[in-house]
């Protein structure tokens, strides 16, 4: 990929003044004080937009919004409370980034592009400060946006947004909310960022084990490099090569059969499916013990599972993990429609009184999810990403800039193959047992 050129960095701040106030983070937003990146990639403008007027109504689109979504354009910083050591949002209007870029590269040329790959980069390269390992939580902004243009006329928007403040389905909300005001339009969500319904009960009532969390650990304690926080930071971590393995509609149809086949399950959908396939293939392919636990972490929005249930347009973390969890051993020698139940079990488990149950163990723990022997199930394969549309055209395709170690993600396969791709990053003789796995009866 030739070089990506910076054209402007801005920050922008809502476009008339707001309220200075506090944000209230939840335990489970607390567990995700960490970057993602991705980016979202959109043909040449049918309506010959220019890249100059694109610029403009983003940049206008943003300043609008952070109005409604004061917080985004705020910044991390230690609870007033005295008592307290808690972070929370201060919705400050320090400001939302927003990066301009061009290169001469055409889209054509990038491959596959819902494919992650380290090209990707540059994509959001200018979303992230020299110093960045350096700056404090409380001076690095909440949501960062890079805007490429391609030579075709292709354009990319790369972004950057700290979990804490947004999950996947708020992310989504947040997007459509920004496409709709470059097209001069009004909200499609009214955000309500109120997280207090998530707040964990006085005194703490922990009902349930909860095998989705690990306790943080000294080395885990962030309190020397961010002043306040005992809450988790990413860390910048090393890379081998991303894998992809596809699986086409009658692919998924033959594992749901499969699971069906014994008449121990009455209904499975195409997630469970895969997903018990996925956990079992990758466990034996990284060689797991017959004696260790294998866990697969995978989100479960709980938006409508909590009592009362949280409102609509709920804008904060609402996705906890559900898991499944077996021995080695039990991976190899059980029959595919009992890893399907576990699957199942993992989401029917997750009522109001488990989930609160499991906001309490991470106010006396202050945990994290699970890492031993463990690995996160990420779905974005029906998220509906499609639907958004800017001023310059409908999503073209979207994918995550990097895919970490321990992360599986099922993004959609092409528009013309259908089914999905699983991408993953494992060494290469465990990916070739992957692979053989999963294409195995």
């Amino acid at each position: 990929m030739e070089e990506v050129k910076l054209v402007e960095r801005m920050m922008i701040q809502p476009e008339t003044p707001t309220p200075r106030r506090r944000i209230f983070l939840s335990n489970i937003d607390l567990t995700l004080v960490a970057y993602q990146e991705s980016v979202s990639f959109f043909d040449p403008p049918a309506n010959q937009m220019s890249f100059s007027e694109a610029c403009r109504r983003i940049s206008r689109g943003i300043s609008r919004l952070l109005v409604t979504y004061d917080f985004m354009a705020g910044r991390i910083e230690p609870s007033l409370e005295a008592s307290s050591r808690r972070l929370e949002i201060d919705c400050n209007s320090a400001g939302f980034v927003l990066a301009t870029a061009t290169t001469k590269t055409r889209l054509s040329q990038l491959g596959e592009l819902a494919a992650p790959k380290p090209e990707f980069r540059q994509l959001v390269a200018f979303l992230r400060d020299e110093n960045e390992d350096e700056l404090e939580l409380k001076d690095k902004p909440l949501g960062l946006f890079q805007l490429t243009q391609f030579a075709c006329g292709g354009l990319a928007l790369g972004s950057r947004y700290n979990h804490c403040a947004l999950d996947g389905v708020s992310v989504h909300q947040f997007n459509t909310n920004l496409a709709s005001l470059t097209r001069g339009e009004g909200l499609v969500v009214v955000p309500m960022p109120d997280r207090t319904i998530f707040r964990a009960r006085n005194p703490p009532q922990i009902s349930h084990p909860h095998f989705e969390y690990s306790k943080a650990t000294d080395t885990d304690n962030t309190f020397t490099l961010r002043g306040t926080s005992t809450v988790l930071i990413d860390k910048p971590l090393p890379y081998n090569q991303i894998h992809a393995v596809h699986l086409s509609a009658k692919d998924i149809q033959a594992l749901k059969k499969a699971a069906l086949k014994d008449g121990k399950l009455k209904n499975c959908t195409a997630f469970q499916a895969v997903a018990a396939k996925i956990w079992k293939a990758r466990s034996i392919a990284v060689k797991i013990a017959e004696d260790k636990i294998s866990t697969m972490l995978f989100p479960v929005d709980t938006r409508t599972r909590i009592v009362p249930q949280a409102p609509a347009g709920f804008s904060g973390n609402a996705l906890v993990p559900g898991f499944a969890r077996a021995s080695g051993r039990e991976l190899k020698e059980e029959e595919y429609s009992s890893l399907v139940r576990r699957v199942q079990e993992g989401i029917d488990r997750l009522d109001d009184e488990y989930i609160r149950s499991g906001i309490d163990w991470l106010e006396v723990n202050t945990g994290m999810p699970c890492r031993e022997d463990s690995f996160s199930l990420v779905s974005w394969w029906r998220l509906g990403l499609e639907t958004e549309e800017f001023a310059w055209g409908r999503l073209k395709c979207a994918a995550p800039v990097v895919v970490k170690p321990g992360i599986v993600f099922l993004l959609p396969g092409s528009t013309a193959e259908g089914g999905l791709n699983i991408f993953l990053e494992l060494e290469g003789d465990q990916v070739v047992e992957f692979r053989r796995l999963m294409m195995t009866d």
